[in-house]
């Protein structure tokens, strides 16, 4: 992704962040801290299980060195903004979403050192020390999801009527946003998604349905109500790609481990289409289920 694809992705990622707020308040987040075993089950998917499926699929499916340590890589990465932006429009539970990305963004600056080299040992013999810029992705966290979402929380809290008001507008926004969003991945990725899809969809499509999946039925296991269940299914299953573009191009300088999280990058609108389309008609559902029930 160029780098005026990925300003426009941020600006719209932010504008839908603020949508978001407009659609939480403290209390959400309160229930997510004294009702942590939904926090806890989301990040030992996302931290360990996605990893270790990830070594799974490159290991089963005897992939090229390239294949498997683009699919180490991308199962290192966190969730990002995006997939807060999937939760909000499949009716998950936004408050969990969001501090699932900002925990396992923080730790993911310990593990993905450490995975990669794992990767990069196991599948093709190389040892190379590798860093991740910490501030850089406290700086994106802040700007793309925290200080939009905190904003759209103020203006809820003070002026609750016209958040009310704005929250139709907003939702059908979202959606055209990420309309929009998909035919930008489509184009910048346009002249290696044919070339690469025989050898990088089938493991990155993998991915992304076997995590989404099993964070959805460990979530069922543990009775977690069902938008948070929809919350650990999409943060578990949609990583931040261009995070791990990112790692691949410069912390690795290697240019082709990027293949599998640019197939991916437009992969998981797919399956992530489908789960907003299903999960539309049973949003009230969920609402009047979430608010008799006691938070878990």
């Amino acid at each position: 992704m160029d780098s005026t694809a990925g300003i426009i992705l941020a600006i719209s990622l932010i504008i839908i962040m603020f949508g978001m707020g407009l659609s939480l308040t403290l209390t959400d987040f309160k229930r997510v801290v004294t009702y942590p075993k939904a926090m806890i089950i989301g990040l030992i998917c996302q931290l360990l299980l996605l990893p270790l499926i990830g070594y799974v699929i490159a290991i089963t499916l005897s992939l090229s060195p390239t294949t498997a340590i683009g699919i180490m890589l991308l199962a290192a990465c966190p969730g990002g903004p995006t997939s807060n932006m999937l939760t909000y429009m499949a009716k998950g539970d936004l408050a969990l979403s969001v501090s699932l990305t900002a925990v396992s963004s923080m730790t993911s600056i310990l593990s993905i050192p450490f995975i990669v080299q794992f990767a990069l040992a196991e599948f093709s013999n190389q040892n190379m020390a590798i860093t991740v810029d910490a501030l850089t992705m406290i700086k994106q966290l802040l700007v793309i999801v925290i200080i939009p979402v905190a904003i759209g929380m103020f203006i809820k809290a003070k002026y609750e009527f016209f958040a009310l008001k704005m929250e139709k507008p907003v939702k059908i926004a979202s959606a055209i946003i990420f309309i929009l969003v998909i035919i930008g991945v489509t184009i910048s990725i346009k002249d290696v998604f044919l070339s690469y899809l025989s050898e990088a969809g089938l493991p990155a499509i993998l991915l992304n349905i076997s995590t989404m999946t099993i964070g959805f039925m460990a979530a069922v296991l543990f009775k977690l109500t069902r938008p948070q269940a929809i919350s650990i299914s999409i943060e578990t299953g949609i990583q931040n790609g261009t995070l791990a573009i990112t790692l691949a191009t410069i912390a690795l300088n290697n240019a082709e481990y990027s293949i599998v999280p640019a197939i991916y990058g437009l992969l998981m609108f797919v399956t992530a289409t489908v789960i907003i389309f299903v999960r539309k008609p049973l949003g009230v559902k969920d609402q009047l289920s979430v608010e008799k029930d006691s938070p878990q």
